[in-house]
């Protein structure tokens, strides 16, 4: 962590003293909200691009209309490029502009990018309409994505009612995400707050997430992941998986969850992989100081998962889950069950450890219900089953 934010000072450091720097309204864009500014931010990546001294983007105050973007350094000559954001971009009202789209916003092929400040306004609640409806609507778009990168801050960013997914970290390594909101609906569908996936050495830090999905989901391929000091709810909670769904799959390790409040949400800290053969794991994982306010399921490992009874009835889940620890766990669970470990009797879990858990009920302990799972109970645990 400790480089991650020397880093983050090094590249603000440049960033102010030698940085060349661009304003997105020399080059035409306009902060009405109604024209739209697509070509001239493109134009100003491109200019930015070019350049061989550090580069800052700024983007002032007002609301900036665009489509999808695609900022890709793989033809960039090497510097780093801080894009300081004061206003607002928006997405355009009609879903179906980049509803087809994977990203609305993506970085790729980057080594070295700050975006700081700014909101980014998908207005993508049409599309969860149109998805509640039953019609046929587009799968919808993430708001912003990071892939194939390396060192990247993302620094008080604001991210409003993302047609999908917010934010997504694929591919790259270290990453620092600090300050960051994410707000949307309880209802919004599929809408996870950020998401990693394939990188390495990636932190979380003070971050409030409020939405329909996931609050932080954690994919395949995620080595060294720190999450510190995040609020979440509503939302599903954070989840490591769903894992298992390819029969090769690349496993999750080294991940520490520590001093995140959960409120009014599915799930509180959550494992969870297909019931199908898989060569993934999940190892190395930890659950810290975290409280529990109003949660469904508080502590809940799930190997049997199989959404519509799809491509996995009646089988095993080949994920193998070990050494996880759940530490100072406190509050109250919304449903009797507060601790659910339901691991796969192929590969049952081993390694558990519980301490100092404290769960209630309408003002009693939670009950705890475990399968296939093997562990220490160590001190004050309640409920308990290993």
């Amino acid at each position: 962590m400790a480089s991650l934010l020397v880093l983050f000072i090094f590249f603000i450091t440049i960033s102010a003293c030698s940085a060349q720097s661009y304003n997105v309204l020399s080059f035409g864009a306009k902060p009405d909200g109604k024209t739209d500014a697509t070509k001239e931010f493109m134009a100003v990546w491109e200019t930015a691009c070019a350049s061989s001294r550090p580069v800052t983007i700024v983007v002032p105050k007002g609301r900036f209309l665009l489509r999808s973007l695609n900022f890709d350094g793989s033809k960039c000559k090497p510097k780093p490029i801080t894009f300081r954001i004061d206003g607002t971009l928006v997405a355009p009202a009609d879903y179906r502009v980049i509803g087809n789209e994977d990203y609305w916003i993506l970085f790729q092929h980057l080594d070295g990018v700050i975006v700081y400040g700014g909101i980014l306004d998908a207005q993508g609640t049409s599309l969860w309409g149109c998805k509640s409806s039953g019609k046929n609507c587009p799968r919808g778009a993430t708001t912003i994505g990071f892939q194939s990168s390396n060192n990247v801050v993302v620094s008080g960013l604001t991210s409003l009612n993302s047609q999908m997914f917010h934010i997504v970290i694929n591919g790259c390594n270290n990453v620092k995400l600090q300050g960051v909101k994410v707000l949307a609906t309880g209802n919004s569908p599929n809408t996870d707050g950020i998401h990693v996936q394939s990188s390495s050495t990636v932190s979380i830090f003070n971050t409030k997430i409020s939405t329909g999905d996931d609050c932080v989901s954690i994919g395949p391929g995620t080595n060294g992941l720190w999450i510190e000091n995040v609020a979440c709810g509503p939302g599903h909670g954070i989840s490591i998986g769903s894992l298992g769904k390819d029969a090769v799959e690349s496993g999750v390790q080294n991940v520490t969850v520590k001093t995140v409040t959960f409120t009014g949400t599915q799930n509180g800290v959550r494992i969870k992989s297909w019931a199908r053969p898989s060569s993934g794991f999940a190892r190395n994982i930890r659950f810290q100081h975290c409280v529990m306010n109003n949660v469904d399921n508080p502590i809940i490992i799930d190997q049997n998962y199989c959404p519509r009874n799809e491509n996995c009835p009646r089988q095993v889940s080949g994920i193998k889950i070990s050494d996880v620890l759940f530490v100072d766990i406190h509050g109250t669970s919304a449903t009797e069950v507060g601790v659910r470990l339901d691991c796969s009797p192929k590969k049952p879990c081993t390694g558990i450890r519980l301490k100092n858990v404290k769960l209630t009920y309408r003002n009693k302990p939670a009950a705890a219900a475990c399968v296939h799972a093997g562990g220490i109970e160590a001190r004050l645990f309640q409920p308990n089953c290993l």
